[in-house]
């Protein structure tokens, strides 16, 4: 990212850029940054959209090979086409004598980086990844973001928040918006305000009743999953969510017990590090054992529903029951 702002504010820019990983949010908003440095504003005649699985290499070159007009530069824009993991040998065979007035920012969300594209993008141009934030990243940016409205907030209503929010930086976005409007004219946010307007997601939903089966709170653990069908919910989704979680905290006990810190264990299993620590916690209430078998009745009850021997409403219920 330093290097991207670096380049915009010398206006030296790489002629190949990758944007890449989980967060969505800062990969948008930095391809947004760099289309408003390379591009006219309105110049449609020199700046090129695609996206999708089946963009046209072939159509794409032959655009990159066409001189500008009436400007510097061309700007041809890929997003989420997989040609970092499949594919791409044809953009980056020409990739690696481009022509000089022609440039690429790619966004992908995921990407191989032993493929012969990401290592042309690597020599050729800059490759960013934008990761999941950590948990004091997320505060300050919260902390940021409230700032420019003229309001603050404390570490543990923002903690708060991103409770209900998890990581994903545009759901946050989102729910700030929601409390800068709510809390109009007072200046401080708080967990009163969070808590009337912040929408908690479903994940959330699913891990406060994995807790409420670890405590034997069988009645609280039903509340949440009719909480859940009250929100429109289907049965089948939060089967997966409790099956997920389960297999999740499964993979978490077993990478903690040979002796992984939690970043190790976040990266291994998808999440932030302190999300990781979540999980840790989680999983220490269970025994192994438990949480396998947990992970077989999540198949058991699925198989139920679709050889139609229960109905998908009643195998939740039972399984939040006998789950754990």
């Amino acid at each position: 990212m330093k290097q991207i702002n670096n380049d915009i504010n010398q206006k030296t820019f790489k002629q190949i850029y990758l944007l890449y990983g989980e967060e969505r949010y800062l990969r948008r908003q930095y391809r947004e940054k760099l289309q408003k440095a390379l591009c006219d504003e309105g110049d449609t005649m020199n700046t090129h959209f695609y996206e999708g699985k089946d963009v046209p290499v072939g159509e794409i070159i032959d655009l990159a090979e066409t001189l500008p007009f009436l400007a510097d530069r061309r700007v041809i824009f890929i997003t989420n086409s997989g040609l970092f993991k499949s594919g791409g040998e044809k953009m980056a065979e020409y990739l690696s004598a481009l022509n000089d007035t022609s440039f690429f920012i790619f966004t992908e969300s995921e990407v191989d980086k032993r493929s012969k594209l990401y290592k042309t993008v690597q020599s050729k141009g800059y490759a960013a990844e934008f990761a999941i934030q950590d948990e004091n990243t997320l505060k300050r940016w919260v902390g940021a973001a409230l700032a420019k409205e003229g309001k603050k907030i404390t570490e543990n209503t923002a903690l708060l928040l991103l409770s209900k929010t998890g990581t994903d930086m545009d759901n946050i976005q989102m729910e700030l918006e929601k409390l800068i409007c709510y809390c109009m004219d007072r200046e401080v946010v708080t967990s009163e305000d969070v808590e009337a307007v912040c929408t908690t997601r479903v994940t959330s939903h699913i891990f406060d009743m994995i807790n409420a089966i670890a405590a034997k709170q069988q009645q609280q653990a039903l509340n949440l999953y009719y909480d859940l069908l009250a929100l429109k919910e289907p049965p089948m989704r939060i089967l997966f969510l409790i099956a997920r979680q389960c297999n999740m905290l499964l993979q978490t006990k077993e990478l903690k017990s040979k002796g992984y810190d939690n970043r190790t264990i976040g990266s291994k299993i998808g999440v932030a590090p302190f999300i990781a620590g979540k999980y840790v916690s989680q999983a220490s209430k269970f025994k192994t054992a438990s949480l396998r078998r947990a992970v077989e009745k999540c198949v058991e009850a699925e198989e139920a529903v679709k050889t139609g021997r229960m109905n998908d409403v009643m195998s939740v219920e039972i399984l939040i029951l006998s789950v754990l």
